[in-house]
């Protein structure tokens, strides 16, 4: 029997004779250091962190390019602190899952410190205003989704906690972006000392989020007379603030039981998944492909360690935004979303086994090599085709990776105007391609419509995955039955019109009929989803 929980009294040995990687380095003389020096910061405890940047980290600590680890703050559900790091001191267990059926298992040491982004609680804010004015600080990162950049409210006004942090000032924050710029304010008082703030959030163009969040919360603040101007100066001189841009591709899905299954096999007792009243799924362990990339502007104003030697790529900021394009508008996400939405409406449960329908494997390679690669301006670093084979061959059909339609459905409101109408744009703005010649993109858009019905394609209710737009656009679909004759043009014209949906107004550039024709057809019987695209692709 080994337990997680004792692996800083009884050490590693039991887990290096069970076959887990294990920490090489002296790992309670990096934690004195990391705190006495911390270096990185990075807010979003989350699976993507444990499985992504603690790893790297891990490997540097083991190759002695680093003598001190990471400190890792939670600002949104506190129980992952609570349950899954203080428990555990901080250690975690990555479980790499590889196409080749290869399972590599190893325990993560690298984060030194965890905290809880609170404000209530004295002694976790003073330690994380204390780690703000060191000299050593370097990185402040983030992986806290792009909700986390967000102030306002659909109708354009603040957030309650956004505007009462405003009123209030920096000595007395409640929200998430409230707290780090009030975190920062702390590290201007102590010096205007320099900081790179590194947004890694899987969304485009990341750093210009983070620096509005922060730049919102700073000039609100000069207005009411609550920070003095030198504040708001420190924050735009990118000599002492940074906000670079980054681009990440890992996948990390939520704990699998079949992981904590096997880990139980290997004799560790404690390494039960919960869900947090929050509703986050976690686990003292992270189940993960091993595929990743982080992509980022170098620029860090207090100098940064050779991350580069973990596989990290820096680059300038142009090149950061073909990467991202390449992989959020064409060669990834795009393909994801698509098999997410048709695994739903055909009731798949997990990515890879789409791949063995031949005919969503041909909606993905058509979307990604004949729609999609046309408009990718090559980024240099990474080849455009190269990635896409990747993904179409090693990722995707991965059978290892537990990951699952319902889970990349969430939030698919929010996607389409990035993965799908960046394209469109771009072939409205060629000379050589028209938007005509789509056929793919719009059975996409006409399968998140039908979705929305909640009824797959055997006529069977399911569950819509969370969405901050379901309760604006479902109700179009309740009294939508399969077999109905509606007048489907009527129906769909306020959706097919908004472009903060699609990225563009779809009359506009001519593609609203198709998607009511798709729609139309695929709404006619059971099996008409899939008729429709076996039709047209």
């Amino acid at each position: 029997m080994m337990l997680l929980s004792d692996i800083s009294t009884k050490g590693y040995d039991s887990f290096e004779n069970a076959g887990y990687r294990v920490p090489k380095y002296n790992r309670k003389k990096m934690v004195t250091k990391t705190m006495e020096s911390p270096f990185w910061i990075h807010f979003g405890a989350g699976n993507i962190f444990r499985a992504f940047q603690a790893n790297v980290i891990e490997q540097l600590l083991n190759k002695g390019v680093l003598d001190r680890g990471l400190i890792v703050a939670e600002g949104y559900d506190y129980e992952i602190i609570d349950k899954i790091y203080h428990p555990y001191d901080n250690h975690s267990i990555l479980v790499t899952l590889k196409t080749d059926g290869t399972v590599e298992k190893s325990v993560i040491g690298s984060v030194a410190e965890s905290l809880v982004l609170d404000s209530e609680n004295l002694s976790a804010f003073s330690r994380l205003q204390e780690v703000f004015r060191s000299d050593s600080l370097q990185i402040a990162s983030f992986t806290i989704t792009e909700k986390g950049y967000q102030l306002c409210q659909p109708n354009g006004s603040y957030r309650k906690d956004v505007m009462a942090d405003i009123i209030s000032g920096p000595d007395h924050t409640i929200s998430y972006m409230g707290k780090v710029v009030s975190l920062l304010h702390t590290r201007y008082l102590a010096g205007k000392k320099p900081i790179a703030l590194v947004s890694m959030d899987n969304c485009s163009h990341n750093g210009s989020k983070l620096f509005d969040a922060v730049f919102t919360y700073a000039s609100e603040w000069l207005k009411r007379g609550l920070v003095d101007s030198g504040f708001v100066t420190y924050i735009k001189n990118p000599d002492s603030v940074s906000f670079p841009w980054t681009m990440i591709d890992k996948i990390t899905p939520r704990p699998d039981s079949s992981i904590e299954a096997m880990l139980q096999t290997d004799g560790i007792t404690d390494s039960h998944a919960i869900i947090t009243g929050k509703n986050t799924y976690i686990a003292p362990y992270v189940n993960a492909e091993e595929c990743e990339y982080l992509v980022i502007e170098d620029h860090f104003p207090n100098k940064r360690p050779p991350l580069e030697q973990g596989g990290f790529l820096f680059t300038d900021r142009e090149t950061v935004d073909k990467v991202e394009k390449m992989k959020v508008c064409t060669c990834l996400n795009p393909l994801h979303t698509a098999l997410a939405i048709f695994g739903c409406l055909l009731d798949y449960h997990l990515i890879s086994e789409e791949l063995n329908n031949e005919t969503l494997r041909k909606l993905i390679e058509g979307i990604g090599y004949r729609e999609g690669l046309p408009v990718v301006v090559n980024p240099g670093i990474i080849s455009p085709k190269d990635f896409l084979d990747t993904v179409l061959n090693v990722r995707l059909p991965n059978p290892f990776m537990p990951d699952t339609p319902q889970r990349i459905a969430t939030d698919t409101s929010q996607k389409l105007a990035i993965r799908f109408g960046e394209t469109i744009k771009a072939y409205e703005a060629s000379k050589e391609l028209h938007t005509y010649d789509l056929t793919l993109i719009p059975l996409v858009f006409a399968g998140w419509l039908r979705y929305l019905m909640g009824i797959d394609d055997n006529g069977n209710p399911f569950t819509l995955s969370p969405d901050p737009m379901l309760s604006l656009v479902q109700p179009y679909f309740s009294d939508i039955h399969l077999g109905d004759i509606i007048d489907v043009e009527t129906l769909l014209a306020p959706l097919l019109s908004n472009a903060t949906i699609w990225g563009v107004n779809l009359y506009h550039v001519g593609l609203a009929d198709t998607v009511c024709t798709f729609f139309s057809e695929m709404i006619k019987s059971p099996g008409a989803v899939l008729n429709t695209l076996k039709k047209y692709i």
